[in-house]
């Protein structure tokens, strides 16, 4: 496979995951995860959405790579997949408080 190929490939799945976070419902999630995992439930009660606007966010993090699930009994656990991923997190704050200058 040719270079520039493969570092298309690289750019668009860069692009997946960084789309994924693109939701401030999402960032709150990934936020309230990085403490430990939650169920279904306490994510609502986090955002304020309904329950299947939260599990379409929800969709969007797990296809992207960031969380993923574990069913227990009727619940639906969440956890981050790669807690590296609040790393993010703290570049963005950086830029923040660049462009505050």
């Amino acid at each position: 496979m040719p270079a520039d190929i493969v570092i298309s490939k690289q750019f668009e799945e860069r692009a997946k995951v960084m789309k994924g976070m693109a939701h401030p419902s999402r960032l709150m999630m990934v936020d309230a995860l990085s403490r430990g995992e939650r169920c279904v439930c306490d994510l609502q009660e986090l955002v304020g959405a309904d329950m299947s606007t939260v599990s379409k966010h929800l969709t969007v993090l797990k296809k992207a790579g960031i969380v993923e699930d574990e069913r227990r009994g009727k619940q639906v656990y969440y956890r981050l997949k790669v807690p590296c991923i609040l790393n993010f997190f703290h570049c963005v704050e950086s830029v923040i408080e660049a462009n505050k200058r």
